[in-house]
């Protein structure tokens, strides 16, 4: 044994980071009683999806969903108010992680890790440095919003998605670049707070991922809040005026200006600072590293799950990578499918889906037909003055099979895991009318859907099951 690794201690596996994937990939490890490093530079816990991401931003957004609906009157929720309930939400989040890497043994090291050789991670932190060796390694290091040089962020007025914290309610004008999910999801926050928006996105369309009647619903919905889109348009330089104003100049010549700018396209992934080539990997432009479909490296010990591999960059997703990389790394099988990976989109209304697209079965020719259902036409929808909602299901005209959920709505992303479950037994859409629903619920929109299926393959001639 060479000096070194005499020095370092021996852990089964060390995690690299402490968010969604490092978080579940480490709990998994010390389940199978192995022994467990997770080494994280901050000294809170949980990564960008409790800190920065996933729960301040859905935090925010029920805080000020909560404040619009109690009246007009509070619809202007302070910022210190909104600073201080993603606060709380966010550190019992970490206390809740403390806890659980307490219980199941899992040494928790704060500082920066890079590798030292195949098996060596090293450690820095203010007290020093010291070394670990490990037989398997997950790089889950997360990632950070991805910055422009045309857009000089700075954290006061032209800010990014982690600093999305200190929006000021108080702005009466804001510029979001980038109609991604990220994007969408804080312009319809911002309009909730009746803060005009403007979302410039070079794409087309927002959300060219998610079904297009779907994505259609939302844009009209958020155009009604009062968001402008400029689709099809690129930001060519970002300045600031003499009133602290600022203004987009778009390539096309417009001009836009705002109290504050949020920047808010693509992520870099966190591996800049591994020393990824003192164990034979490398990253792309994005900083991302490729893996298989056991999300193993080139090097068949080290694993990498969550942002630092790329899309889906789903906290879910990210959870279960974490789990099936360390379940193949110590042998265990595991049963995984991604094609049932559900997506969730926390805009205002929800979107979320799971399964296929229109755009998918036309393009590999599967003869599908659609069932539609719409919030106003259920109890549970007029209760919670949700009338523009409405879930999708398409199916297989012959057999029946459900092939995927499409939902925009009060609670979609609650209300997938319905469809989602169908699916994954490949089951038809007779389930759902053979099923009784409680009433009033939201659930109920996967008979009406089913029906509504029923009653399209009814009129176009073919012997099928009478629909009410």
């Amino acid at each position: 044994m060479n000096e070194t690794n005499r020095l370092a201690k021996h852990y089964d596996m060390v995690v690299i980071g402490s968010g969604a994937a490092g978080h579940h990939g480490a709990i998994q490890a010390a389940k199978l009683g192995k022994k467990v490093a997770v080494v994280e530079r901050s000294k809170a816990l949980g990564g960008a999806s409790i800190n920065t991401g996933t729960i301040p931003s859905k935090t925010l957004r029920e805080a000020v969903l909560r404040s619009s609906r109690s009246g007009p009157t509070d619809r202007r929720i302070s910022a210190s108010s909104l600073a201080l309930r993603i606060e709380e939400v966010a550190s019992n989040e970490v206390r809740v992680f403390e806890s659980q890497f307490r219980r199941n043994d899992i040494d928790v090291l704060i500082g920066t890790a890079s590798f030292s050789g195949l098996h060596t991670i090293r450690v820095a932190s203010q007290e020093g440095e010291h070394l670990c060796h490990a037989d398997h390694v997950l790089i889950a290091s997360g990632s950070r919003p991805a910055h422009n040089a045309a857009i000089p962020v700075d954290d006061v007025s032209i800010i990014d998605t982690d600093a999305i914290r200190r929006l000021q309610t108080e702005h009466h004008v804001l510029t979001i670049v980038g109609g991604g999910v990220i994007g969408i999801e804080y312009a319809c926050i911002a309009a909730a707070l009746d803060i005009p928006v403007t979302v410039i996105e070079r794409r087309p369309r927002i959300l060219d991922f998610v079904d297009q009647q779907i994505a259609e619903a939302l844009s009209y919905h958020m155009r009604s809040q009062g968001v402008t889109f400029r689709l099809g348009e690129e930001v060519e330089e970002v300045t600031k005026s003499s009133e602290g104003k600022v203004g987009a100049k778009l390539k096309s010549g417009k001009q836009i200006w705002s109290d504050a700018l949020l920047y808010a396209v693509g992520r870099q992934a966190n591996t800049d600072s591994l020393n990824l080539a003192a164990c034979g990997l490398a990253a792309d432009a994005r900083g991302r590293i490729q893996v298989n479909t056991n999300f193993q490296t080139s090097q068949p010990h080290i694993y990498a799950a969550g942002d630092v591999i790329g899309y889906p960059s789903l906290s879910s997703v990210a959870m279960e990578q974490g789990r099936v990389a360390v379940c193949h790394a110590f042998g265990i099988p595991v049963v995984s499918v991604p094609e049932l990976f559900p997506y969730g989109i926390y805009s205002i209304p929800e979107i979320s889906f799971v399964g296929k697209t229109e755009e998918q079965l036309t393009e590999a020719g599967v003869p599908y037909e659609i069932g539609i259902a719409h919030y106003r036409e259920i109890a549970r929808g007029q209760i919670l003055n949700d009338t523009t909602g409405l879930l999708k299901i398409l199916f297989h005209r012959e057999t029946r099979q459900l092939l995927g959920v499409h939902i925009v709505g009060e609670g979609a992303t609650e209300l997938i895991h319905i469809g989602q479950t169908v699916i994954a037994f490949e089951g038809s859409i007779d389930s759902f009318v053979n099923t009784v629903f409680n009433y009033p619920t939201l659930a109920e929109c996967y008979k009406v859907a089913a029906l509504n299926g029923l009653n399209r393959l009814n009129y176009s001639g073919e012997p099928h099951l009478v629909a009410s």
